[in-house]
Order: structure tokens, then sequence, then C-alpha cells
């Protein structure tokens, strides 16, 4: 049977693993938007000395677990004197992890913008930092939001394998408090609740982003 009082008793414990799950999600989907814009712009680069280490880093990324990448990071990092903070660490596997996607709808963004746009810039004299800016950009992105959105959505559900790290996240702190307790239906209720609930917010946030922007 449910009980309201064990539940108000381990709410601030996951409320507090809550608040690590969503900094995690931030600050790694931040650094995956920007390291994915930088590996798509990077491809297209005329200097295949350039633009083919950065492809096969992607695949690469693409091709292997996030699991694994998390344990190399925090494993075999230190043996290169990189010591890490589990957090750090998991911010860090996230937002490479998830710009091996993210630079793929980039990608798929910038290729969409018709060619008549970029000779019209060259033919302007731009240069290419003024042009990606203003022209290509500007552009691109509107159309790609929902896909990197799904990303956001996706990397917030697998904030769970930063457990594997000692990061005392969501669902973990639940299974800690099932392990001391014996109680495993309010605590995984409540992580699946609070997963259903941000979930549903950040979708909704990414359709306001589609409307207001893909509109322009």
């Amino acid at each position: 049977m449910w009980d309201w009082d064990f539940t108000f008793q381990i709410l601030p414990d996951l409320l507090r693993a809550f608040l690590v799950t969503v900094q995690a999600t931030i600050l790694g989907m931040s650094l995956a938007l920007v390291l994915g814009l930088v590996w798509a712009i990077l491809r297209r680069a005329r200097y295949r000395i350039v633009s083919m280490p950065v492809f096969w880093m992607v695949e690469f990324v693409r091709s292997t677990p996030l699991l694994v990448q998390i344990y190399f990071l925090f494993f075999v990092f230190p043996d290169f004197g990189i010591r890490l903070s589990p957090l750090t660490t998991g911010v860090l596997a996230l937002g490479l992890h998830y710009s091996a996607y993210t630079s793929e709808v980039y990608r798929s963004g910038i290729e969409g913008v018709q060619k008549g746009q970029w000779e019209a810039a060259v033919a302007l004299n731009m240069r290419p930092w003024h042009m990606w800016r203003a022209v290509i950009l500007p552009q691109a992105i509107p159309p790609v939001i929902p896909a990197l959105g799904n990303y956001l959505v996706a990397m917030f559900k697998d904030t769970p394998m930063l457990a594997a790290i000692t990061v005392l996240e969501l669902l973990q702190t639940a299974k800690l408090i099932g392990a001391e307790t014996f109680r495993y239906l309010e605590p995984l209720t409540l992580v699946g609740l609070l997963f259903l609930a941000i979930s549903l917010l950040s979708s909704r946030f990414i359709r306001h982003l589609e409307a207001r922007f893909g509109s322009q």
C-alpha cells in the first residue's frame, strides 16, 4: 500500500537528486549544441585535413555506447593526469556524445539552405564568419529545432547512466532509498512522475520554440 508519510519523508532527497539530473541535462545539452555546431561547420571545411578527422570522430562517438564513453572519461583520463569530478565527467560525456548527433541535425539544416543563398553571400564579399552568422545559420537552425529538442529529452532520460560513476542523480537516489528501506513503490513512482513531468515540459518548450522561430 502507498504510504504518504514515507512519501513526504523521501521527497526532499529526491528533489535534490532531481536538481542534479536537471543540471547535468542542461549543461550537457548546452555543450552538445555548441560542439555539434562546431563539428557541422568543420565538416564543410574545404581542406580534408580538417574535415576528415572531424567526420571520423563523429562516426566513432555515434558508434560507441554512451556508458563506455562515460567509463573512459572517468577511469582512463586520470592515467593522463586529467582528473574531473563525477558530475563534471558526466556532463562532458553527455555533451560529447550528443554533440555527434546534433552535428548531424545541424548538417541537415545547413544543407537545406538554398544554393542561391550561399552564392549571394559570396557575391556580396561577406567574410565567412559574417556569412554563417547573418545568412546561413538563421535559415538552417529553425527547421531543425524539433530534432534538437528530441535529443534534449533523450539526454534527460540517459542521465541515470551517470550513476555508474557515483553521480547521485534521481534514479540512483531512489534505488538507494529502496535498498535502505525495502520500499520501492514510492521512490520509483515519484521518479517516474518527475521524469514524465520534465519530459512533457521540455516537449512543450520545444513546440513553443518551433512556433516562435519556425514561422520567421
